[in-house]
Parts: structure tokens; C-alpha cells; sequence
């Protein structure tokens, strides 16, 4: 009887000790977060350095650091189509210290061309907020005669499969873009994908390929030395800084609508108090003026949003490219 009594205090004194640590671990989670940030943060970025998302990062962070108090540390982790730094991001310590920007394959369409992605976007990323939109604007060469979008699609349709376009990868926004153009107007190209966008324009110049569509900043410098010939842009509106270039949709393919985006995120599993902190710096800094000029500047328009909103356009994104890539049947091992 003794002997019993004796176990049932042991165990009630470990139940004890046990509720004490819980009661401690969360009184200490919930002073961290009431103290975070308590030092530098780092924001990964899925591409190389001087990329369209890099540029982006270190634009609005700059500005961002001046809200949380705190230094953020870029960090580039390039490779499999954006897939590694953003399965970093997804799989980093929740502390939330380690946040990460980035764009619509990683984060929407990479799930249904990829295998084995290593992450899942939907449960394993939470939205902080969107960061811009900017178009990419279809090409020719100014040797090929075309001026108008709809020279362009009467081309295409009267050739079917003889006409080449250069893309910056397949399932890239530069690819989908154009399929999508291609499937409105009943029409039909060969996509060609290439490692960059340097890559694709340098093929178009050599006649290799005969259109293309890619980013403002890539290709219209070569627009503007008269080598290029700005058809359209992808956009569902015209970008505020590319106002005297039509939209598909007001060009010649009505519905149609391919821009590029990007957005910050974190891992799902860091408390909602510190992602809504980091979300409300974020967006102190996409409403800053500076910043708003310095994006512009590369033909990008800022577009900060709440978590819900960023969610609410990925799974449109995802309606919208979801059923074009089964179609295309584009499949990574």
C-alpha cells in the first residue's frame, strides 16, 4: 500500500514538473515574440544575384530594415527553377528570422511541372505580401517587318508549327504567357527555352527564334535602339511605366493575361504576431515613395496587399495555369 502511495506521488510530482515546463516554454515563446525582432534578418532569394527578384529584395528591404530596426542580410540560393531557396524559406527555423521573396513558379505553377518537389507551397508557405507585377513585353525584330500584335497572330496562324518563340524556361511566365496567347487565337509555335533571358533575346536576333516575350528591362533598351519592335505587353492593364504599349488583350487576343509577380513569404510555422510584424514592415516599405520610384524605374509596379489578398491571387494563379500545364504535359523529373 505504502509502495503504491509512493508511485502515485512520483507520478503526480513528474505531471508536475512536466506542466511547469509547459507553462514556462510558452510564457518564453510568447516573450520572443513580444521582443522580436532581437536581431538581423535573412531574405532569401531564389535566383542569382542581379535577377529581376534580387533587384526587388534589395529595393524594399532597404527600406524595411528602417521599420523592424534591424539589418536584413540578403541571401541568394539559386537553382531547380527557384525551387532550392524557396524549399529553404519553407523549411527554415520558424523563428521568423528567415523570410523569403518570390514568383509565380516556385510558388504556383513549379507543384504541377516538377516530381519531386521538395515542398508544398499551399501548407507549407504563408503569404506576408505581395511586393510587384510587371508584364513581360512580346518581340520581334524590326528586319521581320511585323508592327502590330495581330501581323504577328495572322503570321502565326497562317503557318502553323513553322514559327519559333524563345522563352527563359519552360513553364517560365515567358513560356506560359505566349502558350496562352497561342491556345485564345487557335494558333501554333514551337517554344524554345533557353537558360536566361540574355540567352532567348540573343537567339531572336540571330533568327533562331522570331518572337518572344520577356521583361521590360531585358528587352527594351534593344526597343529603343530601333532593333526590337514592342508588339504588346502581357499585362491584364498597362504598366504605369510602359503607357504607349498595348495590352495583348487590346492588341489582338481579348482575356488574355500573363504578368509576372512576386511576393515575400515564410514558413507556415512561424507565429501569426511576428509574420503580421514583418508583413507590416514590408508594406510601410512598398508604400514608401523612394521605393515606389526606384521600381517603377525598372518597370515594375508596387503592389502591397494583405496575406489573404496575396492567397486569394495565387489561387487564381493557380486556376489559371493549373489546366494550360497538364495540357502542355510539362513534366520535371
Amino acid at each position: 500500500m505504502q509502495k503504491n502511495k509512493r508511485k502515485t506521488m512520483i507520478a503526480l510530482a513528474i505531471a508536475g514538473l512536466t506542466a511547469g515546463s509547459l507553462v514556462v516554454a510558452a510564457s518564453q515563446a510568447h516573450a520572443d515574440e513580444s521582443k522580436w525582432p532581437e536581431h538581423s534578418l535573412k531574405l532569401i532569394v531564389p535566383f542569382g544575384p542581379g535577377s529581376t527578384p534580387d533587384q526587388i529584395a534589395r529595393i524594399i528591404a532597404g527600406s524595411a530594415e528602417k521599420k523592424l530596426g534591424r539589418t536584413i542580410v540578403i541571401e541568394n540560393k539559386a537553382g531547380a527553377g527557384g525551387n532550392i531557396g524557396t524549399n529553404l524559406v519553407a523549411k527554415a527555423k520558424p523563428d521568423g528570422y528567415t523570410f523569403g521573396i518570390s514568383i509565380t513558379g516556385p510558388l504556383v505553377n513549379n507543384q504541377f511541372i516538377y516530381n519531386n518537389l521538395p515542398y508544398e507551397p499551399e501548407k507549407d508557405l504563408a503569404p506576408l505580401t505581395m511586393a510587384v507585377t510587371q508584364p513581360n513585353v512580346i518581340v520581334v525584330t524590326k528586319q521581320s517587318g511585323i508592327k502590330t500584335l495581330k501581323e504577328l497572330i495572322s503570321k502565326i496562324q497562317a503557318e502553323p508549327d513553322k514559327l519559333n518563340f524563345a522563352t527563359s524556361g519552360n513553364g517560365t511566365g515567358s513560356h506560359l504567357s505566349i502558350e496562352l496567347m497561342l491556345q485564345a487565337v487557335n494558333g501554333k509555335a514551337t517554344a524554345v527555352p533557353y537558360p536566361s533571358s540574355p540567352a532567348a533575346l540573343n537567339s531572336l536576333i540571330a533568327g533562331d527564334t522570331q518572337f518572344t516575350a520577356l521583361a521590360p528591362i531585358a528587352v527594351l533598351p534593344l526597343v529603343k535602339e530601333g532593333r526590337l519592335v514592342a508588339l504588346a505587353q502581357t499585362s491584364a492593364q498597362r504598366n504605369s511605366s510602359l503607357p504607349d504599349i498595348p495590352t495583348v488583350s487590346e492588341a489582338g487576343a481579348p482575356g488574355i493575361e500573363g504578368a509576372a509577380w512576386s511576393g515575400f513569404v515564410i514558413s507556415s510555422k512561424v507565429p501569426i504576431a511576428i509574420r503580421n510584424m514583418l508583413t507590416d514592415a514590408l508594406l510601410t516599405a512598398l508604400r514608401d515613395p523612394e521605393v515606389g520610384k526606384q521600381l517603377k524605374a525598372i518597370y515594375m509596379d508596387p503592389i502591397p496587399s494583405t496575406p489573404e489578398a496575396f492567397r486569394d491571387y495565387m489561387n487564381q494563379e493557380k486556376a489559371r495555369w493549373k489546366p494550360l500545364i497538364e495540357k502542355l504535359n510539362l513534366k520535371i523529373n
